[in-house]
This record gives C-alpha cells, sequence and structure tokens, in this order.
C-alpha cells in the first residue's frame, strides 16, 4: 500500500514540472491511483512496485500520458525479468561491482548543471578482459538507480550523460556488439529518469561507425540529444559548466576519486534495498 507522496521539490522545480511535464496536484493525484489500479490488475504478470515514489517518475517521463506510462512500466518490468545479467544478485560487495565502481566507469557528479544530474561515464577505465560489458552496465544500473533514490528533482529534470571514450580500443568495441547496444538503447528509452543529453568526448576516429550501430536502435527524439567532441574536454564545456566538472575533465569540481569514494559508499549504505528491490519484475 502507498503511503502517499510528500513532495521534496522546491518552487521551481515544480513550476518546470507544471510547466514541460504536464503535472498539477489533480492531475497527479488521479494518475497514480489509475496507474496503481492498473498494476494491480495486472499482477501477478507484473509485480511491480506500487509506492507513489516508484511510479511518479515513470508519469513524469511520460508528461502523464497514461498509456506512454503504462507501455514504459511494462517495458521496464519486462526488462527486470530478461536481463537477470544486469537486475540479479545487485549485492554492492560483490568483488566485480567493487572493482567496476572503484575504477569510475559511471560516476555521477554531486553539483547539477542546468538542474541535470550530470554522469561521467568512462566507457574504457574497465579491462575487456577480466570485466564483462554486462556487469559494467549492472555497476552503473545500480549507481544510477541509487542516484535517482536520492533526489526526487532527476525525475524533472533529466540525465547529461558524458561518455568518455579515452583508451577505447579493439576489445572494447567488440564486446558492444548489436546485441548488446540493442539492450542498452532499449534500457536508456525505458528507465524511470530521462536521458536529455549524450555527449561523447575524446572521441576516436571511428567513433562514428561505432555512434551508427547506436542510432540505429535509437527514436528520433533521442538521435537529436547525442553530441561528439574529437578534441578533448574543452568542446565539452560549451554544453556543461566547467565549474562542475572534475578537475580531470579541466574543471573546478569535485574530484574523480572524491565522487568515486562518495558512490561506493552511498551503494553499499543500499545493500538491503538491493535485495528487497530485486522481487520486482515481470512473471
Amino acid at each position: 500500500m502507498s503511503k502517499g507522496y510528500v513532495s521534496s521539490l522546491d518552487d521551481e522545480a515544480r513550476r518546470y514540472a507544471r510547466d514541460n511535464l504536464n503535472e498539477t496536484e489533480e492531475k497527479r493525484r488521479v494518475a497514480l491511483g489509475e496507474i496503481r489500479k492498473w498494476l494491480e490488475e495486472e499482477k501477478p504478470n507484473l509485480n511491480a512496485r506500487l509506492e507513489d515514489e516508484y511510479i511518479l517518475p515513470f508519469l513524469r517521463g511520460c508528461k502523464f500520458n497514461l498509456e506512454k506510462t503504462k507501455a514504459k512500466l511494462r517495458n521496464y518490468y519486462t526488462m527486470r525479468r530478461d536481463r537477470p545479467e544486469w537486475f540479479r544478485n545487485r549485492n554492492p560487495l560483490l568483488p566485480e561491482i567493487q572493482e567496476l565502481v572503484r575504477n569510475g566507469v559511471f560516476v555521477p557528479l554531486r553539483e547539477r548543471f542546468e538542474n541535470r544530474l550530470v554522469i561521467i561515464v568512462r566507457t574504457a577505465s574497465h579491462d575487456p578482459k577480466r570485466h564483462s560489458q554486462d556487469d559494467v552496465f549492472k555497476a552503473g544500473k545500480m549507481i544510477l538507480d541509487v542516484a535517482a533514490l536520492e533526489d526526487e528533482t532527476v525525475q524533472v529534470y533529466g540525465v547529461t550523460a558524458i561518455f568518455d571514450l579515452t583508451g577505447v580500443g579493439v576489445l572494447h568495441s567488440k564486446s558492444l556488439t548489436p546485441h548488446m547496444v540493442k539492450k542498452t538503447v532499449f534500457a536508456w528509452q525505458n528507465y524511470h529518469c530521462r536521458p536529455k543529453q549524450l555527449e561523447f568526448i575524446n572521441a576516436p576516429v571511428f567513433v562514428n561507425v561505432m555512434l551508427n550501430i547506436f542510432k540505429s536502435f535509437m527514436t528520433e527524439k533521442l538521435k537529436k540529444r547525442v553530441g561528439v567532441h574529437y578534441g578533448g574536454s574543452e568542446s565539452l564545456h560549451q554544453v556543461v559548466d566547467k565549474k562542475i566538472l572534475p578537475p580531470e575533465y579541466g574543471g573546478e569540481g569535485e574530484s574523480m576519486e572524491s565522487l568515486v569514494e562518495y558512490w561506493c559508499g552511498k551503494l553499499v549504505s543500499r545493500r538491503e534495498w538491493f535485495v528487497e528491490d530485486e522481487q520486482y519484475k515481470a512473471d
């Protein structure tokens, strides 16, 4: 049973949600009730979380269109069933997860840019001989889930993802098969927080071959949110304020080392939540 929604948004975020996501108190109340009723009717085929805080991100991501919300929820919980390599045994103390997190494969910043959560994804910080691409995605989704739980504004403003392609080699590229890319893009488009900006930096000369595979599975809307930067961090500063970026990216913000330690601790603190959350998926 839902405990009822209690907003943590400030006035600016509420106005943004009203003007851009069609969210009003009345529409939110009615939509939450309708979606919860639908989810209860879908049991046991769809064992979904019924709390407001877990339904509301999908409503916001679909601008309170109920049919689109139902489709996204079905896709999301079906993905959780069909991708056990990402959503089963999400124990933050597993050696492979600890190592990937400490390698900095997926690092959200603690300061916002244009109110969005900014995430640095270091696509080649792991050794593909030691770590599977599925484990990389698993670790990233664990961190993203915690970041979204910690801050409701992520649901409203969305995510800017910075993909650092430094060091991408043949083995990294080989692990991104068309099937793997299709799974990845499907997850981006059906997750509980919206990708608003996808910036690829330190791009190698062959990046367009790889990006064309990604784009082949994207919606037209998502394709328009992709940016490519060839000349190091300088061009990134034109789209993300350097004041919040780590020094490693020519910025003035918190260091990558400090951010990695922070998210390692956050993941471990949510260990029991990960255990409890694993039960929710399509049957």
